[in-house]
């Protein structure tokens, strides 16, 4: 079984229908597999570098600040203490990693459910290939509209063809996101409005993550 689409040029114009692999771009997937995989991503993705003094890292505080007993004060050993402004920290944060995995076959599922779920929408788009003679902001841009690319879009092209200008193209455009197929990943897809492959990417992509 496979999924049929209508592919498009650079001009917009529709050239051939491209067989969709099934198994990949018309899965299902229970959707806390999709919320467990992009928590794994943004933990990964998160420094870990907060950190806070406890007592024993904070300056000074060597000497008792007044004796034991009859100042009426209440007890005190050192300026450090948690207590006192400017003293150690309990329990803060400590430098660490926030990262974790979850199974290859999880992250599998929930990329080909993000997959067929762009399809099924409506918010996917093949289009033969993409590229430019030089780099350029402006022809890029054009070029998208031409594709009727409209609002933040994920451009997946093959690495092994990967068009240097097209990079360097895209950079100035905020809204728009280019990665090579090996990048490909559930929250760049989920949090993009349209998704645009070239047929080379397809194939890849169809490749690596068939089941």
């Amino acid at each position: 079984m496979s999924v049929i689409v209508q592919a498009l040029d650079t001009n917009g114009v529709k050239t051939a229908d491209v067989a969709l692999d099934e198994a990949v771009f018309g899965a299902v997937a229970p959707s806390h597999l999709l919320h467990d995989v992009v928590r794994m991503q943004l933990a990964n993705r998160r420094q870990g570098t907060a950190s806070t003094r406890t007592r024993s890292e904070v300056r000074g505080g060597g000497k008792k600040p007044w004796k034991q007993k009859g100042t009426g004060r209440a007890r005190a050993g050192t300026r450090r203490s948690p207590l006192w402004r400017g003293g150690g920290t309990v329990f803060g944060p400590k430098p660490r990693s926030y990262g974790y995995v979850v199974p290859r076959q999880v992250r599998a599922a929930a990329l080909r459910a993000a997959l067929s779920e762009k399809v099924r929408a409506g918010q996917f788009m093949v289009v033969d290939s993409l590229s430019l003679e030089e780099p350029s902001t402006k022809a890029f841009k054009a070029l998208l509209e031409r594709l009727g690319v409209q609002g933040r879009a994920l451009l997946v092209t093959d690495q092994a063809r990967q068009d240097d200008a097209v990079v360097k193209s895209c950079r100035n455009l905020p809204h728009l996101t280019l990665v090579p197929t090996q990048g490909l990943n559930v929250y760049d897809i989920l949090r993009h409005d349209t998704l645009v492959m070239t047929k080379d990417a397809v194939s890849a992509v169809e490749e690596a993550w068939r089941p």
